[in-house]
């Protein structure tokens, strides 16, 4: 084992968890879940059943990452933060096992902010940021700035996490890695060739 694993926490059977992952107290990872390295599960994290979850990857406190739902690289839970898997819930009329989870895929590098809510259904562009508290019932495109209920884009981020100011010309530099944006008809993406600033 490669991993730590706090004595608290419960690790089911046939679970891969990669080299340097921490698992942190009171936490449960459960059957079928693949983790991958160097990722950190807070206090009180549940892993659900056949969850898939990336390399550096951050999990704060009192997070449930359901069945269902799917972390890339990378990716930042705020504290309490909620995924959800059904979106007509009934406990009369229950709806248990795969066949009725509806997916969400959360790409490389998105950030939840504490108690920001995903509607499943839905996909978390590359290095989105979710601000804390929004409600997110929609995709959201790469680098988007989201916040409120519902959540509405009300700007854009660097990988880096950099808040971005485009130009007259649709180009922003983030400071910190020194990467180059450009912003297109609501779609931004990193410039790879040289663009005159």
């Amino acid at each position: 084992m490669n991993y730590f694993k706090h004595e608290s926490a419960y690790i089911d059977d046939n679970v891969e968890i990669g080299d340097g992952t921490k698992v942190w107290h009171f936490s449960h990872v459960q059957s079928g879940s693949k983790i991958g390295k160097n990722c950190v599960l807070g206090q009180n994290v549940n892993v659900g059943n056949n969850v898939t979850i990336g390399n550096f990857v951050k999990i704060q406190n009192n997070v449930s990452i359901y069945e269902g739902v799917t972390l890339e690289d990378y990716v930042f839970c705020g504290p309490s933060m909620v995924f959800t898997n059904i979106l007509n819930p009934r406990s009369k009329y229950p709806q248990v096992g795969s066949q009725y989870y509806i997916k969400t895929l959360v790409k490389e590098g998105a950030s939840f902010g504490a108690n920001s809510t995903i509607i499943c259904g839905n996909t978390i562009g590359r290095f989105a940021m979710i601000g804390a508290g929004t409600v997110v019932n929609k995709n959201i495109p790469d680098f988007a700035l989201v916040v409120g209920n519902p959540g509405r884009i009300i700007g854009w981020y660097s990988e880096a996490g950099n808040r971005l100011s485009f130009d007259e010309n649709g180009i922003a530099l983030c400071e910190r890695s020194g990467k180059k944006y450009q912003l297109e008809n609501g779609i931004v993406r990193e410039v790879k060739d040289k663009i005159g600033m």
